[in-house]
């Protein structure tokens, strides 16, 4: 395939690289003297060090758009002997598994829209400033894995609502990961594999994407001498994000030719987000279980809504609830419903064997939100419950929330990083590993 070349004239005339009749867009440059947007491209992962093969640690992210009520949440006393308050009640029966966590948070303000820090610990709008950007733990965790698995992760969670689709996962070079919304693109995604006519057309595409990013690579060697150095910056950040496609692409055909597993149930049929959480979480399951992934997300918000539950008010209209008592009791009712499948869903990987022990031995999950108070808008003190990965666990952990003994957020996903085998030091906001946790 030739590539374009590119002249001082045309440049003024075209901000935009083409092979073979597709165009990638370029960002704005400067140099250039007109304003252009980049493709959102990047939604994979870099390969790295794959994890150990026997029982590796598996990871998943669990987060609502609009927290807790603070005080049903949180239980009043520390340490071990502590009692679940309502909206947590139902992960009583995996106390031993679990552990509860007060104090933590990423030091952000912004209400609703520091929400996307949540498992990054940095918000969109401050990711240039931050050496790895916004990238969150389970994208930073992927980079480990390379092709072990067939899916480096898997995020999940609605596109509706009023947030503007899912915010819980995002890439190193800034873009958000759009998610999978139901169940049955979950499993189709999953367990249906192509026919042989299918693989070979699905080849042929990755081929021909492989040799546009070749012929764009060339043709942004002949761009960049022309560009200041401001703009030479951009340039590179653009072409991480192709790297990272490059990289995606390689992973899918390594996979293109290899079966997926059968999970012997049928196809799941498409509901709405509050019947369907419990079908996702089976889903999640079963790929931990098969090994189709060992990371993945899920986002509880915009189609989580309250007439699956017979409330006259919506799911977020409840969370600003201003103290009313009756919004309170409908609000508690909806995170109680929460809990439970979370609960359902541990239930699950404990009762899976996964060579010695159980797959909740081997998985770390988190559960909670950026948002620590959705009434007040505030996101200190996040509501946060680990699970499982081989931590000790069986106490509720209460931090600092001033001073110099306060624990940035981060400090757990770095311990959390490091349990699953990430060799790291530093993790978005982080200081250290989390104290106290073992």
């Amino acid at each position: 395939m030739s590539s374009l070349k590119l002249s001082p004239s045309s440049l003024s005339r075209r901000h935009f690289l083409r092979a073979s009749g597709v165009s990638l867009a370029l960002p704005a440059m400067e140099s250039l003297g007109g304003r252009v947007f980049a493709q959102d491209s990047a939604v994979g992962t870099l390969p790295g060090k794959p994890a150990g093969e026997e029982r590796p640690m598996r990871m998943v992210c669990i987060g609502n758009l609009l927290g807790f009520y603070p005080d049903a949440f949180f239980p009043k006393e520390s340490g071990s002997e502590y009692r679940f308050p309502e909206s947590v009640e139902a992960i009583q029966p995996h106390r031993k598994d679990l552990t509860i966590f007060s104090g933590l948070d990423h030091g952000v303000k912004g209400g609703h829209f520091a929400m996307s820090s949540y498992l990054s610990g940095v918000r969109t709008a401050d990711a240039k400033g931050m050496p790895e950007g916004n990238i969150t733990i389970d994208q930073r965790a992927a980079e480990t894995l390379g092709g072990s698995t067939r899916f480096p992760t898997l995020a999940l969670g609605s596109e509706s609502g009023i947030h503007g689709g899912c915010l819980m996962s995002w890439t190193r070079s800034g873009s958000r990961v759009p998610p999978i919304s139901t169940p049955r693109e979950l499993f189709r995604k999953l367990f249906v594999s192509e026919g042989a006519a299918d693989v070979a057309a699905s080849i042929d595409r990755l081929d021909l994407k492989d040799s546009i990013l070749d012929a764009v690579q060339g043709d942004a060697k002949s761009l960049e001498r022309h560009l200041g150095q401001r703009d030479k910056e951009k340039l590179d950040e653009y072409f991480t994000s192709v790297r990272d496609v490059e990289k995606q692409i390689e992973l899918r055909r390594k996979w293109a030719y290899v079966p997926k597993p059968n999970p012997k149930i049928e196809e799941p049929k498409n509901s709405d987000f509050v019947s369907d959480l419990p079908v996702m979480y089976d889903l999640i399951a079963l790929a931990l279980q098969t090994d189709s992934t060992r990371i993945a997300t899920l986002e509880i918000g915009g189609d989580f809504e309250a007439n699956a539950f017979d409330l006259k008010s919506g799911y977020h209209a409840l969370s600003h609830h201003g103290m009313r008592e009756e919004a309170i009791k409908a609000l508690i009712k909806m995170e109680r419903y929460q809990t439970e499948q979370f609960a359902r869903f541990l239930s699950k990987l404990k009762s899976t064997e996964d060579g010695s022990g159980t797959l909740l031995d081997h998985s770390m999950v988190l559960f909670g939100s950026g948002m620590g108070n959705a009434n007040s808008h505030t996101n200190s003190n996040l509501p946060l419950v680990l699970a499982g990965g081989g931590f000790k666990h069986g106490e509720h952990k209460v931090y600092p929330t001033k001073g110099l003994d306060r624990q940035p957020l981060c400090n757990l996903y770095l311990s959390m990083l490091q349990r699953f085998g990430v060799e790291v030091d530093k993790f978005g906001t982080s200081s250290s590993t989390l104290t106290g946790l073992a």
